[in-house]
């Protein structure tokens, strides 16, 4: 929950984002009125809008939709046709409008707290077969830290093919979003 809440000033501090609060130029200008047109499509309050010096990218993030940026990087806007990037554009409002960044946070954090869970359980299994008969130690012992270690690797490992296929799943939501934003789907195609 702590990150969620923290998403849009570290997305921001990290990217080195600024939010466009008074368009500078007509890029910009179209930036904001295209972000608007697409969160008023989808019934959305405005998100803050940001741009960003960088390769060809764009992402959404906030904890709540309410609460949400679209960020788009110089590299976008310079790189893709005005119909690209609104497709780009539309995909990230529909990620706001799934509420994704909520519930990939959300999973993430469950399938952390079975890493860390199963982890310590298999290392007191282990470690307890280990140390049968064993009357004097008290405390894990080595066969317990090595095991939580391992396992918090291979689980952590597990874990994320779990997480990127919710991820993937609400990608393909967010494209279908865009192109349902948009009234037609070739422009997300390309």
């Amino acid at each position: 929950f702590i990150s969620l809440l923290m998403s849009k000033f570290i997305a921001k501090w990290s990217t080195g984002a600024r939010v466009i609060t008074q368009p500078r130029d007509a890029t910009e200008r179209w930036l904001v009125e295209t972000v608007q047109r697409f969160a008023n499509k989808a019934n959305l309050p405005m998100p803050e809008v940001a741009i960003y010096d960088g390769a060809p990218n764009a992402f959404a993030t906030g904890a709540s939709r309410s609460s949400s940026l679209v960020a788009v990087s110089t590299g976008l806007l310079q790189t893709m046709s005005r119909q690209e990037a609104e497709a780009v554009i539309a995909h990230e409002v529909a990620h706001i409008a799934n509420g994704d960044m909520v519930t990939l946070t959300l999973i993430q954090g469950v399938v952390n707290t079975f890493v860390f869970f199963l982890a310590r359980v298999v290392g007191y299994l282990v470690d307890s077969f280990l140390r049968r008969g064993d009357t004097q130690s008290s405390g894990p012992g080595i066969g317990y830290m090595v095991t939580v270690l391992v396992c918090d690797i291979v689980f952590g490992v597990l874990a994320s093919v779990i997480v990127m296929y919710f991820s993937r799943q609400r990608e393909f939501l967010a494209d279908a979003g865009a192109a349902g934003l948009m009234g037609r789907k070739q422009p997300m195609i390309n």
